[in-house]
């Protein structure tokens, strides 16, 4: 059964290597820690913190959904992050300071 996200808030960081998905999230969406066997290296503040990987598939606004993949972080204290891998290989952000707007565009 495919994990969906949608109406969530995420942080776009285009510096981060990967998405991230809080634990608290990830067992909302139905996702079983144990069932995840890839595990994943976090750097920076988040180096200390066990990951492991995890699909979701992710609707943005009124786009078509898509399957990300995720580091999924054993913390919730963390925010949703859609980084470069794989969230901007799939969508466009153009970023509008002066508009405060963010368009996102699939590819």
């Amino acid at each position: 059964m495919p994990v969906f996200l949608s109406g969530a808030n995420a942080l776009l960081d285009t510096g981060s290597t990967v998405n991230l998905l809080p634990y608290e999230l990830g067992v909302q969406l139905g996702i079983v820690w144990e069932k995840q066997t890839i595990r994943l290296p976090l750097a920076g503040n988040l180096a200390a913190v066990e990951a492991r990987g995890a699909f979701v598939n992710v609707q943005v606004g009124d786009l078509e959904p898509v399957r990300l993949a995720f580091a999924w972080a054993r913390v919730s204290d963390v925010p949703l992050i859609l980084g470069q891998t794989n969230f901007f290989r799939e969508f466009d952000a153009c970023f509008q300071r002066s508009r405060g707007a963010i368009e996102i565009f699939r590819r």
